[in-house]
Parts: C-alpha cells; structure tokens; sequence
C-alpha cells in the first residue's frame, strides 16, 4: 500500500506544482486553493508511505513522479520546449524511479 500512496502522492505533486502557475502569484482564490489542497493532500499521502518506505527512496521517487509530470504537462500545457535534451533527462528521471521501485524490499 506504501507504493500506492506514494504514487498517488506524486501526481498531487504535479497538481501542485502545475497550480502554482494558475495562482498567478497566488492573486486568484480559486487556483490557489486547490493548490494548497493539493499541497496538503501530497503531504499527507507521502507521509504515509515514509511508514513503510525508506525515507530517501520514497522522497527521490515523490520528487521524480513529480518532475517528470510536471515537465510534460509544462510541454503539452505552457509549451515548454521539448528538445531532445531535455526528454532524455526525463528518461533518466524515470529510469532511477523504476531503478529505486525495482530494488526496493517493501
């Protein structure tokens, strides 16, 4: 279940991060809101998973999940650019989460 709540911990974190840029500056009530919300709601569900999870497995998988989502919702929503530099470091990204899930005893 720990894997669970940290999967579901890191797409709040791409909700979260993809808020900050709706609040603009936090100037406007309703997507500051639901960023906070989804701030807390991260929070609460990493704090669950670090039960059971290794306390750096469990952050460089949260913040992974989180910086991969962001920067492609960053290219699909703000056009954020796309090199093929930047997607390989994604890869590389991901390649470390999987590494971290695979090599995990919980």
């Amino acid at each position: 279940m720990a894997w669970t709540y940290l999967f579901f911990a890191g797409l709040f974190e791409i909700g979260w991060a993809v808020g900050l840029k709706y609040t603009d500056g936090f100037t406007r009530l309703w997507p500051t809101l639901a960023t906070v919300a989804a701030m807390v709601i991260s929070l609460f569900l990493l704090g669950l998973a670090l039960r059971d999870l290794p306390l750096g497995t469990a952050y460089a998988v949260w913040t992974g999940i989180g910086a991969v989502g962001t920067v492609i919702l960053g290219i699909f929503l703000f056009q954020d650019p796309a090199t093929a530099v930047r997607l390989g470091c994604i890869c590389l990204i991901l390649a470390g989460i999987v590494g971290l899930k695979l090599t995990s005893t919980v």
